[in-house]
């Protein structure tokens, strides 16, 4: 089964990383795809599932407010994180990590290697290393980084996580591919421990 000519190699990426027109109004760093992490991933045969916007679909394209672009980028990310935690976008992010969940589910079943997730740091929702909390960038997860990787793990899923920044673009590819590197290395791992054990059980 699936002997054809895909890599079933696959990671996840925030929605904006392939569209930027999602972005928060005077967020947006590229003109529509961030080029240089997509065409790392075409470099390493690694497929991409774009992950549906949580700001997006919690909030409004303008995020609840058409002045929002007139802020600075903190003070704009810490109001956004407000709305966030409502128990409204809650409701819908747990909507939308049900998806993802139920798509990574669907990979490891088959026998495919998840390789990751590649987030956005300084984002109030999809940070990785970094977020927005009290108008000052933290370490830390976004809102809805936090809710997936806990509703992934729930399932027993630890997956490794990238974040990207595209005023740090050369980091950010590093990053991805350290991610990479890591996540391959565990699968063989657990690729060799099970043929290890078919052979104890021959």
């Amino acid at each position: 089964m699936f002997s054809d000519e895909r890599s079933r190699r696959v990671v996840f990426v925030s929605h904006c990383i392939l569209n930027s027109n999602t972005r928060a109004d005077g967020h947006a760093g590229v003109a529509g795809v961030n080029r240089r992490v997509l065409e790392l991933l075409m470099q390493l045969n690694i497929g991409v599932a774009q992950m549906p916007c949580p700001e997006l679909m919690c909030l409004g394209l303008d995020r609840g407010d058409v002045k929002g672009g007139e802020r600075p980028v903190l003070l704009e990310n810490t109001r956004i994180r407000a709305g966030m935690k409502s128990n409204r976008s809650a409701e819908v992010m747990d909507a939308m990590i049900a998806q993802v969940v139920a798509q990574v589910e669907q990979y490891v079943e088959h026998g495919f290697s998840v390789l990751g997730i590649i987030g956005i740091n300084r984002s109030p929702s999809c940070g990785v290393d970094t977020t927005t909390v009290g108008n000052e960038e933290v370490k830390g997860e976004g809102v809805f980084i936090e809710r997936l990787r806990t509703s992934l793990e729930a399932k027993g899923f630890y997956l490794n996580l990238a974040g990207t920044k595209v005023s740090q673009i050369d980091e950010a590819l590093r990053s991805i591919r350290a991610m990479v590197e890591k996540s391959e290395a565990t699968y063989a791992k657990a690729a060799g421990r099970a043929l290890s054990s078919e052979f104890r059980d021959a």
